[in-house]
């Protein structure tokens, strides 16, 4: 009885450094859309709102008003 021995040693990640710096290469990019979108998202969270109406005492405006 013959045994067939398999060679994966092209398939293996550790021994083919095409197929891993394909894989590393993808992983590069979705970490950097991964991070591009979070700032985008934190950015939109922190956004300006707009100018808030402040109560402001009259006798510290540039010309004051006292009773």
């Amino acid at each position: 009885m013959e045994q067939e021995i398999i060679e994966d040693k092209e398939k293996d990640f550790k021994h083919s450094w095409v197929s891993s710096s394909r894989f590393l290469w993808y992983c590069q990019i979705a970490v950097v859309i991964a991070i591009v979108l979070s700032a985008c998202v934190a950015q939109y969270t922190h956004r300006y709102k707009g100018k808030p109406k402040v109560n402001v005492p009259e006798n510290t405006l540039y010309n004051p008003k006292y009773k």
